[in-house]
């Protein structure tokens, strides 16, 4: 267990006393605070599974830090549809795409 520095030195602490964290048995104990989705996803996973706090919290982090395979790259694709349309002038391409009547 971790010793309390403050405890040990009557009161005075040094900061390079304190750990960065509070790790026992490469285990870390914090406190975190939930957003609502988050906590009803844990909630969840409790109900589900069986699990307690830590464990489920833990199991979200794995499922989320899980790889997703990358996804091919975006291709737009187009069809010759045989009309040429010139898009300098966008007004003439609309009434030329939409007709005098789509003002």
């Amino acid at each position: 267990p971790h010793q309390d520095p403050e405890r040990e030195t009557g009161g005075q602490k040094d900061a390079g006393d304190w750990p960065a964290s509070r790790c026992d048995n490469d285990r870390m104990r914090t406190t975190v605070t939930l957003d609502p989705d988050v906590a009803a996803a844990v909630e969840d996973i409790r109900e589900a599974e069986a699990l307690g706090m830590s464990e489920a919290i833990n199991a979200l982090i794995r499922r989320a830090l899980v790889r997703r395979p990358p996804r091919p790259p975006f291709v737009q694709r187009t069809y010759a549809r045989g009309l040429r349309v010139d898009v300098d002038n966008v007004a003439e391409a609309l009434e030329l795409l939409d007709g005098p009547e789509g003002r």
